[in-house]
Formats: structure tokens, sequence, C-alpha cells
């Protein structure tokens, strides 16, 4: 026992990459060889936020590490196991007396989690040294020179990835340490349906967006088929952490000198400094995962309807536009941000569910979930915290003005594809003898709507409004603003 070797560990968690890692750059800063291990986690194999094609992408994300590794002889330690037993069993072969990993911005349940490991240090008499993530600060009371800070963090170079010779642990050392835990299987299906995981392939987008894709970035993020292709599709490598944001910022920075679309560069970089907000946000309020951050909302009562949440999530509604996206995004993980909102928009308002309803259904079917951005905007697009702008979406005007041409939902909802365009959008305003002109029957080939979209728009619209007025919210509203806006806004307001 007295032999064992001392070693550093760093602990990957939604961080899968070498380059820009905080905390693999200093376990590298000394002389003590260092062990890359991720842990596949039973706590959150079954937790109902995930599904298994997050862990096909982190699978192959870990695979694509191998890979990249493979030139120092060394490999991740990959292991079915919570922290605590995994950190247990290694201990019996080592010495460690530092683990490094990120902090983590995540659900309730890795907050515990860690807690517990924390707990757990102290007592084992082990540093755990944990990094910033993406700018985001740990501890914060409010915003006051928040800005300052994320713009220093984003000013920093990113990190290079240099071990010295053999200061990783090797792979036949890898391989024995096997042996004493559960291994995963890192194959996966080769489907095209998804994204595939790992830092090859989030570079590939990211080429590929400031090559050719990003001059109508703008002009298409709105259009749910249109912006697969134009929008830049990098969220799910940085939900993963395959690219860091500021690696990305730093190189959008330096091609915008050279770009001929400035705009739209300016406006994606815009967009990755509303990702770290809205994670700040979440880590300064982790009560939203179950609550509405505006506690003037915890009194809105709505009835749970299991016909409507299976319509929804099925994409059976009898809107034409909120049905392709759903079956969209439970096919391909993917829906761009304004066909997002569209879709909580009509379940929280048209169809009256609690925005907690919606959770796990789309945290298991975005394949970029991320719960910092998860959370905070289900609230908002429920029209639950007080401070943002209450926005009902028509999904008939959204159908009409983002795909006059029915293309992507005569894609996803092919039984409306032989109808004229008009009657795509708007199945139901066909007559008895439109349907048999087309030999369709609303009903039968495709549902009757579930319910009335401007009925329901106004019942929630009032109901919101008027809530609104409350005393509780509006004293929420306040604090809210407080705790979450910068003194010079705050200000001007």
């Amino acid at each position: 026992m007295t032999n064992r070797e001392e070693i550093h560990l760093v602990w990957l968690k939604r961080d899968l990459r070498l380059q820009d890692n905080e905390a693999i750059f200093n376990a590298l800063n000394s002389e003590k060889r260092v062990l890359l291990l991720y842990c596949f986690e039973p706590i959150l194999l079954k937790d109902s936020h995930y599904s298994q094609r997050h862990w096909n992408f982190i699978k192959e994300s870990i695979t694509d590490l191998n890979k990249t590794l493979k030139p120092y002889n060394a490999k991740i330690l990959a292991v079915e196991s919570d922290i605590i037993p995994t950190i247990n069993q290694l201990l019996s072969k080592y010495r460690i007396s530092n683990i490094f990993s990120h902090q983590e911005t995540g659900i309730l349940v890795t907050y515990e989690r860690d807690k517990n490991f924390k707990r757990y240090c102290k007592n084992n008499l082990i540093q755990w040294h944990e990094n910033i993530n993406n700018g985001v600060q740990r501890g914060l009371k409010n915003r006051d020179g928040w800005n300052e800070i994320v713009e220093a963090f984003y000013a920093i170079e990113p990190l290079s990835f240099s071990p010295q010779e053999n200061q990783l642990l090797l792979i036949d050392e890898i391989e024995t340490l096997e042996n004493y835990f559960k291994i995963p299987n890192l194959n996966t299906l080769n489907t095209k349906s998804f994204q595939k995981g790992g830092r090859t392939s989030g570079l590939k987008y990211l080429n590929s967006f400031f090559k050719e894709r990003y001059p109508n970035y703008m002009i298409h993020i709105s259009k749910p088929e249109l912006a697969r292709m134009s929008c830049s599709r990098l969220s799910p490598y940085l939900a993963w952490g395959n690219l860091s944001i500021r690696e990305i910022y730093h190189r959008a920075n330096h091609f915008k000198k050279t770009a001929r679309h400035k705009k739209a560069i300016e406006a994606f970089m815009s967009r990755l400094r509303w990702q770290t907000h809205f994670i700040q946000k979440f880590e300064m309020e982790h009560t939203m995962e179950e609550a509405s951050l505006n506690r003037g909302f915890h009194k809105l009562k709505k009835s749970i309807s299991k016909q409507y949440k299976y319509a929804w999530k099925t994409g059976q509604t009898g809107y034409p536009l909120v049905d392709a996206c759903m079956r969209c995004l439970n096919e391909t993980g993917y829906l761009n941000f304004r066909m997002r909102a569209l879709v909580v928009s009509f379940f929280t308002h048209n169809l009256w569910q609690p925005w907690q309803e919606a959770t796990t259904h789309l945290s298991q079917m975005f394949l970029d979930f991320e719960p910092g951005i998860h959370f905070p905007q289900l609230q908002m697009q429920a029209g639950e915290t007080g401070v943002n702008m209450l926005r009902i979406y028509n999904p008939i005007k959204n159908s009409l003005e983002h795909d006059p041409e029915a293309i992507f939902i005569k894609k996803w909802v092919p039984e409306l594809k032989a109808l004229d365009i008009p009657f795509v959008h708007q199945p139901y305003l066909m007559t008895e003898m439109e349907q048999q002109f087309y030999n369709f029957k609303l009903g039968k080939d495709y549902p009757k709507p579930i319910v009335d979209v401007e009925t329901s728009r106004r019942k929630a619209s009032d109901t919101l409004w008027e809530y609104r007025k409350d005393k509780t919210v509006l004293e929420e509203t306040k604090r809210i603003l407080r705790k979450h806006t910068l003194k010079s806004r705050l200000t001007k307001s």
C-alpha cells in the first residue's frame, strides 16, 4: 500500500475535450502523472431528463477523444459507476490527493452529488479543484461586475493540450484498471438521424459554418427547414463540451475581421454570450428545475391532460407546424430556436399545461440538452418569469411566414403531402367535398385541431396578464431584475 504511485485525476463531465480544458491543463501543470476519467453514472443513466441519444453522443465523444489520445499511448478510463465508489476503487491502486474537474451547472441530482463528493474529498484529504466552465461564475449574489468578469474570461487565449512524454497513464495501465470496473460498450449505431458526437464532428460543423453556411444565418434563423443549414448547429458540441464557448468566440472574432457578412457573425457571437447569461441565471437560481423563478406564479394551477400531452409529444395536435416540429425533434434531436419556442408556447398556452409536464420529454429529445438553457427558456416561453415579454406564438401565422411552401411540414407530416399548400397549413378548412376530392378524411388521415387556437390564446393571455398585476408577482419581478440584470440597465429602466 505504501508503494502506491501518487497521480492526479481529471473527472470529465460536460467538458469532453482536451483543448481549452482548464481542468486538464491544471492537472498536467505538475510532475505527477494524470488519469482522465469519465463515469457513466447510474444516478444519471436512470434520470428521466436523459435518453439513449445523449449517452450515444457521449460514447462517440469518448471514442473520438481516444483516437486523439492514441499517439500519446493513452485513453480515457470510462466506467459505469457513480463517482465515489469509482474513486474508492482507484484509491486501492493509486494515491490520489488532487482531483480536477469543471464546475457543473447541472440538474438537482448532480448538485446533490457534487455536495456529497465535496464532503467525501474533505474526509479523504483530497483536494478537489473545480474550474470555471464557459465563464459561468459560482456564488454570485447579483450581476455586479459580471460583464467584466465574463469579458476577461473570453479574452484569455484558449488553452492548449500538451502533456509531457508519458505524463498520461498508459493504455495498458488503464486496461488493467478496467478489470475492476463495469466497462460500458462505446460502440453506437451509425445513424444519420442525429449529429455525431465528438470534437472532430464539432470542428467540421464549425468550419463549414464559417466557410459557407453563415451568410444566411440571420435571414434563415427562424425558418424550420432552412435554419437546419444556416444556423451553426454547434449547440450539442457546446452542451457536452466537445468545443468551448471561448474557443468558438475567439474563432468567430478572428473570422469577423475578413468576413464579408460581418453582421451575421456579430449576431452569432451575441448568441454565444446569451448562452453564458442563461446558464449563469440557472447557476444562481437552481430551484428553477422544479418551480417557476417568479414565486408569484406558484399559485397558478393548470389541470394535466394525458390526452393533450400524448398528442403534443407524438405530433398529433391537428396543427401541422406544431406536429412537424415535434416529429422532427423526436427523430433528429434538433429544432431551431423559434420552433422550440413555438412548441412550448403551444403546450403551455394553447393546451394550458404546466411547463413542468414538458420538461423531461423535451430534455430527452433535445440532443443539446443543457440544463442552464433548458429550464430558464421553458419558463420564459411559458410566460412565468414576470420579466420577459409575454409571447404566445400563433402556429398558423408562423407556418405561413416561416414555411410558406410547406416544405418542412410535408417532410415531417407526409399524410398532408398530397394537399394543396393552403390546406397543408390549415387542413381543417377543407369542406367534405374537398376532402373527397383529395381522398383525405380529416379526423382519420390527420387529426382535427385538438383545441381552438384563438379561444385558447385569449384565455392564456387574459390569465397571465392578470397574474402580472399580482402583488407577489410584482415583488418577485423586482427581485429577479435586481439579481439578474446589470445595474446600468436597471438605472436606464
